[in-house]
């Protein structure tokens, strides 16, 4: 990926302030979703690992486990590289690779998280995952996702996310806007206030392959794998 591939290059630093909230709510599931996981199968393999938030959830949630972390995104990886080196517990543990998926994936995994990423892969690249994840996993080994609205091609808004940060305030909002028979465009929004004083804004766009709960057991049983729906945000563990 070139910086002007990056869909991530202007909107960076908002990720990870923006993300937290979510990741409040995801955390819990993502760590039951890996309890019981043998370090032994395999390393866990976090695609599209941004910044690391939803790395250091799955090492802790599997001690002594290798992580694999893929992440294209240079400024968010730069994020990711922070985060462990400064972090002893991962520091050895966490190996970052800069490529997308497909590229330079490991033969075996012992558990797969892909969160918050599904819509960037296109139909083929995701049965490509789906592909993988059928000779990767061991008999006990299950892979993580979440699905993102929106559930059909239409257009929507996604709720802003505000975080404050010492005297600052960070808005992020977004609207999808359809642009073909399964995807749309993301149009993201993002402004720093101080007080009431707008003294910063950013923008993003990125392309999002829509793709329902159904759509996706569907795709999973055509591969022989299966879905179980596990609490809220959309999360689903994905078994052979």
């Amino acid at each position: 990926m070139t910086d002007a591939d990056d869909e991530y290059r202007s909107s960076a630093e908002y990720v990870e302030l923006l993300s937290r909230p979510a990741w409040e709510a995801l955390r819990p599931l993502v760590t039951a979703a890996l309890s019981g996981t043998d370090p032994g199968d395999g390393p866990i393999v976090d695609i599209g690992a941004g910044t690391g938030l939803g790395t250091l959830v799955a090492a802790r949630a599997v001690p002594g486990a290798e992580v694999v972390a893929l992440e294209p995104s240079l400024p968010l990886r730069t994020a990711l590289f922070a985060r462990t080196a400064a972090d002893p517990a991962l520091a050895g543990r966490v190996t970052v690779v800069p490529r997308a998926f497909p590229t330079e994936l490991p033969s075996r995994a012992g558990a797969v998280i892909a969160m918050n990423m599904l819509g960037h892969l296109a139909p083929p690249e995701r049965w490509s995952l789906w592909a993988w994840l059928d000779s990767a996993l061991g008999a006990s080994g299950r892979a993580v996702v979440n699905l993102l609205p929106p559930a059909a091609v239409e257009a929507s808004k996604a709720a802003p996310v505000t975080v404050e940060l010492g005297c600052r305030r960070y808005v992020g909002s977004g609207r999808a806007e359809p642009t073909g028979p399964d995807a749309v465009v993301w149009r993201m929004s993002y402004r720093t206030y101080e007080g009431d004083a707008l003294v910063d804004q950013a923008s993003a766009s990125y392309r999002w392959w829509v793709l329902s709960g159904q759509a996706l057991g569907e795709e999973l049983a055509a591969s022989g794998l299966v879905a179980r729906s596990v609490g809220a945000c959309g999360v689903f563990v994905i078994t052979r």
